[in-house]
């Protein structure tokens, strides 16, 4: 029997802003909005940053609990994941949102170069952001820029830093980092299935242009898709994506053409071992 594909729809981030798409949602009641559209299309997930009113990124947890509340009203069951990323804080500000029990939450366990910064996460940081999300029983998402990242969050599931299964999303296509290339993504998945399990989920991201190709990749290899705004905003060279909902819809129709079909949220949740609604 053929596994249903998860979709996660990245429908922020910290760059993007309504200058290079005006369909960024910046403001929590845009977020909220966009995600109900995505999630209707057939996202399961949600990678969720919050902003200021500036567009500028923030860790703010009043905003994170705002923007909560509306998810869980509006999008029923819909698997909520924070960003603990580098760009919206400092130290362990990056963690300040997790006692607020989100589903998820990404959890990047090595440093690497982005287009213009190191993205720094030093061990103690990595192992405090751990060490929250275990006490608030958060599943981490283990964000792999780099294949020594897949092997990291293996010795931290051996030791007992992730005591679940951790669920591991490669990201391809950032400058400086690790480039798409089809051999890497290969060996990306074996490296998963021989620390965690030939039935070990997955995840793969693709940056700008290169979203499409991880979503087909992804598609046809038997893991799970993540798209949104955060991670592109176009449709092609010289189409604007008009919503984070045309990109999942996208998504899901490179689902079907790989004989697949999108999983539904009770789906998602037993894929991934979370508790049901």
């Amino acid at each position: 029997m053929t596994t249903p594909a998860i979709i996660c729809v990245a429908i922020t981030g910290s760059l993007p802003t309504k200058a290079v798409n005006p369909a960024v949602p910046i403001t929590v009641a845009e977020q909220v909005e966009s995600t109900q559209a995505a999630f209707e299309a057939g996202a399961t997930i949600v990678h969720a940053h919050v902003r200021n009113d500036d567009e500028t990124p923030s860790s703010d947890p009043e905003k994170f609990a705002r923007l909560k509340e509306g998810l869980d009203k509006r999008c029923p069951g819909m698997i909520v994941q924070f960003s603990t990323g580098g760009r919206s804080g400092a130290g362990q500000a990056r963690g300040g949102m997790l006692p607020l029990k989100p589903d998820m939450a990404s959890l990047s366990v090595g440093s690497n170069n982005f287009p213009t910064r190191v993205y720094e996460n030093p061990p103690d940081l990595v192992d405090w952001l751990a060490s929250e999300m275990k006490a608030h029983a958060v599943m981490p998402e283990i964000e792999a820029f780099d294949l020594s990242h897949i092997f990291q969050a293996a010795r931290m599931h051996a030791d007992g830093r992730l005591p679940a299964r951790p669920y591991v999303q490669f990201v391809m296509g950032v400058k400086n980092a690790m480039p798409v290339d089809r051999e890497v993504f290969e060996f990306y998945i074996h490296t998963v299935k021989r620390f965690f399990g030939e039935d070990a989920p997955w995840c793969a991201a693709g940056i700008g242009a290169e979203q499409i190709t991880l979503n087909r990749w992804a598609a046809e290899a038997g893991g799970h898709l993540r798209t949104g705004l955060e991670d592109n905003v176009r449709m092609d060279k010289t189409t604007l994506a008009p919503s984070n909902a045309a990109l999942v819809e996208r998504a899901a129709r490179i689902v079907e053409e790989a004989g697949r079909r999108v999983a539904t949220v009770a789906e998602a949740r037993a894929l991934l071992g979370l508790r049901g609604v």
